[in-house]
């Protein structure tokens, strides 16, 4: 589990492509390797990897074919900067909000624009994905806690200040580029809850039916 504030900002160093898989080579930068061990759990850009060997600057980390085809990391070059965060332990401060590193998808960035000193990005995201996208909901792009700020039907809005835009890296981001997303836990769990009937296990909800107060109650969430 992780918090979406991120600790350093760090490179590729190495990508090796194995199959349909990745094994990565990450340096990185200010984050504090001393109590990083094997099997841990580093946040790269969003997506949880699992430290398969240690270094003294850096790690490396396999990414799955699953995990490659939903972020990303298929396009990323040696060389590209990634935002990093270690996971949480019990006596972490929750400064940003519940992110578990596994991405969504991708979404697209359809405008960039200043708003006095902050910037304020237009995004795109995948297909089936809006619906859990609120007006002030939170949000996590490539592994970084944020508010959404205003939603227009598909795409939605963010506003980066400039101690964030400064630390990760946000502020490289320009139009036309791509951030790996993960939308609110919650949201995702709640659908789950609110369209699975129990009459089959291996039922698939195809398609979540429109949130009414009737079916809020009927699945308990008012009395």
């Amino acid at each position: 589990m992780f918090t979406g504030i991120i600790e350093s900002v760090g490179n590729l160093r190495k990508i090796e492509r194995r199959g349909d898989d990745i094994r990565l080579t990450v340096a990185c930068g200010k984050l504090d390797l001393s109590d990083v061990k094997l099997g841990d759990s580093i946040a790269t850009n969003g997506v949880c990897l699992t430290v398969v060997e240690c270094l003294s600057d850096g790690y490396v980390a396999d990414i799955s074919a699953e995990t490659v085809s939903l972020t990303g990391f298929a396009h990323y070059q040696v060389g590209q900067a990634v935002n990093l965060e270690k996971a949480v332990t019990p006596t972490t401060r929750l400064g940003g909000h519940m992110v578990s590193g596994h991405v969504d998808g991708v979404a697209y960035v359809d405008d960039r624009q200043y708003r006095g000193k902050a910037i304020e990005f237009w995004l795109t995201p995948p297909q089936g994905l809006a619906r859990y996208i609120a007006h002030k909901g939170s949000i996590t792009i490539d592994g970084v806690s944020l508010t959404v700020n205003e939603v227009q039907g598909e795409r939605f809005r963010l506003t980066i200040v400039p101690h964030t835009a400064g630390e990760t890296t946000l502020i490289n981001l320009k139009t036309g580029d791509s951030v790996n997303i993960e939308v609110d836990l919650i949201a995702r769990h709640l659908e789950r809850l609110m369209t699975y009937s129990g009459h089959n296990a291996d039922e698939t909800v195809s398609k979540a039916p429109e949130v009414t107060m009737d079916l809020l109650a009927r699945s308990g969430f008012l009395r």
